[in-house]
């Protein structure tokens, strides 16, 4: 019977750390049990007891083992520094340039290595974004499969910006960002003033 994931791990692991044991379990079950013992060797004859040198078979049997679970560690260990963040880079920059409503603005937005609850932080700078009036502010979105699909963080701009920002989401591979101006109280995405380079 296939093993049940969530019947293995506690409720309390969450995030990129639950992605990260979800992917190796899944793994293991593709894996498979290990290969069954042949059948001349279930049933040793007398022959082959006295063969054997009295504790010899214990040790190899021993270091193979050991052997083993080095190579298993070894394997897991491998598998999830290789996979940490769900397929983004430990560290990925993306350039970002204005578009008609902010022409002369151009961003770097740094996503950080993600932390121990799964929050991805980032950091934005930018420059050339118009100063706006006292009841508008630029946001930063993250969009996922071409559409617009969670704010990340806000900051005001007077033409050169440098802010710490936030995913609280589990990030995939082909997410994106842009900066959009917003007005206080509309909730919706606003014009987009920056997006990737492309």
């Amino acid at each position: 019977m296939r093993p049940d994931f969530d019947d293995l791990i506690d409720d309390d692991v969450r995030g990129a750390e639950r992605e990260r044991l979800e992917r190796v379990h899944e793994l293991l079950v593709a894996a498979g049990p290990p290969a069954e013992l042949p059948p001349h060797l279930e049933n040793p004859t007398l022959a082959m007891t006295l063969a054997r040198r009295p504790g010899r078979g214990r040790r190899r049997v021993a270091l193979i083992a050991a052997i083993a679970a080095v190579l298993v560690l070894a394997f897991v260990l491998g598998y999830l520094a290789g996979n940490r963040g769900g397929g983004l880079a430990s560290q990925t920059s993306l350039r970002m340039t204005g578009t008609k409503a902010a022409p002369n603005a151009l961003a770097s937005l740094r996503i950080l290595p993600v932390d121990s609850s799964g929050n991805w932080p980032m950091r934005l700078s930018a420059t050339g974004l118009p100063k706006l009036g006292h009841k508008w502010y630029y946001e930063v979105f993250l969009v996922r499969d071409g559409k617009i699909y969670a704010p990340c963080g806000s900051f005001v701009s007077t033409g050169t910006v440098d802010v710490t920002l936030n995913a609280p989401y589990r990030l995939k591979p082909h997410d994106t960002w842009v900066v959009t101006k917003q007005e206080r109280g509309d909730r919706t995405a606003g014009t987009v003033v920056l997006r990737p380079t492309t």
